[in-house]
């Protein structure tokens, strides 16, 4: 889709953006205030998440036994299993490991927020600015994790999630209400 009209997409658009953005403002709001609980309930869903991914992936494997790879769909569907255990057993000992991976994801979408928000500029799209503040947030919560390690690793993850939440929810908010008030009738 080529962005030949940006009023009458950004027309088309501003109430799921304004929907999306009211949303993550409320799931960022109640990580932020109990983030012990919410790094908790990562854990254990991805857990959960895991552990279902590898039973079925057994199920399939054995029931496609003849198909090739057989060993290797073996092997990662034990490999879900064993991760999905560990997860639900041990979750704050997961945690540590969550923490690094959500540092990696911190780094990548803050500075693919920033990439969002240069396009949102060509575009005209008003208010990108709050992207780009988006963008270097997430970097921020990079550096911070980076720096707390591995003593912050118990809450850090269901604090950080939820100030990522409320910021993104904000930049969405402010963005669709800006396309609102310049969308022509």
């Amino acid at each position: 889709m080529t962005l030949t009209n940006p009023p009458r997409l950004r027309r088309a658009h501003w109430v799921a953006y304004l929907i999306e953005g009211i949303v993550l403002m409320i799931l960022g709001a109640a990580a932020i205030f109990v983030p012990t609980l919410a790094t908790l309930a990562i854990a254990i869903f991805l857990g959960w998440l895991f552990l279902i991914s590898g039973v079925l992936g057994i199920v399939t494997t054995f029931w496609l036994r003849r198909a090739p790879g057989f060993w290797w769909s073996l092997l990662s569907a034990i490999l879900g299993i064993v991760v999905g255990i560990l997860l639900i057993g041990w979750p704050v000992s997961g945690a540590i490991s969550l923490t690094l991976v959500l540092t990696a994801f911190f780094v990548i979408e803050g500075v693919l927020s920033i990439l969002f928000a240069l396009e949102h500029r060509r575009a005209l799209s008003g208010r990108w600015g709050w992207l780009v503040l988006n963008g270097v947030i997430d970097l921020f919560l990079a550096a911070v994790i980076i720096a707390g390690l591995p003593g912050t690793a118990v809450w850090v993850l269901g604090l950080f999630v939820g100030i990522d939440l409320v910021f993104g929810g904000l930049a969405l908010i402010t963005m669709a209400l800006h396309a609102r008030e310049n969308a022509p009738a």
